[in-house]
């Protein structure tokens, strides 16, 4: 997501990342009293730049709603028709905005990332903490967080026997390449 904070000691005044969607994950995790159900998302896109003599980091990653899945079709079909009405809301948006943290020009850095998160037809503001590597040419960036989905409009899919959480864990592990501004 904002991997290119990795780049802060390259010489360029701004630096960008594009993500590559056949090599990053999107995980979400909903527990209920039953059992909890795992599943996927996937990244349409992802181009994130920061300006390194500022800070300030523009760009976004967007997930295809409609890619939702977790291996149930009966479950999937619920989803996508009663909970993110993915015809109506195909797009699932994170747009940084803010970071906090030190960035290693090598290495680790452990960063929180506040921006807008979309979904539902709704933005949301959200701080992501993340764990951003690069080597070379590539970065990695990992990041975990909660969708509080039922507070942010969405239905609760729990019935009579049935109860899950009202929000969704959702982890991140996206891989890009640096690129040109």
């Amino acid at each position: 997501m904002v991997a290119l904070l990795l780049v802060w000691p390259l010489a360029a005044q701004q630096t960008v990342v594009d993500f590559d969607p056949a090599k990053t994950q999107i995980n979400w995790t909903l527990a209920g009293n039953v059992h909890t159900v795992h599943g996927t998302f996937l990244l349409k896109q992802g181009h994130v730049a920061i300006d390194r003599s500022t800070g300030a980091i523009s760009g976004d990653l967007v997930a295809d709603a409609s890619s939702g899945q977790s291996e149930n079709n009966s479950r999937d079909k619920r989803m996508h028709k009663d909970i993110l009405e993915s015809d109506r809301f195909p797009e699932i948006r994170f747009t940084p905005q803010k970071m906090v943290g030190a960035v290693n020009a090598t290495g680790h850095s452990s960063l929180r990332v506040s921006g807008q998160f979309l979904i539902h037809g709704a933005s949301h503001e959200v701080t992501i903490p993340m764990d951003v590597s690069f080597s070379e040419s590539t970065v990695s960036v990992s990041g975990k967080f909660s969708i509080p989905y039922v507070e942010w409009g969405m239905k609760d899919p729990s019935n009579f026997v049935f109860k899950v959480d009202k929000s969704v864990d959702v982890e991140v592990v996206a891989v890009g390449k640096l690129g040109q501004p």
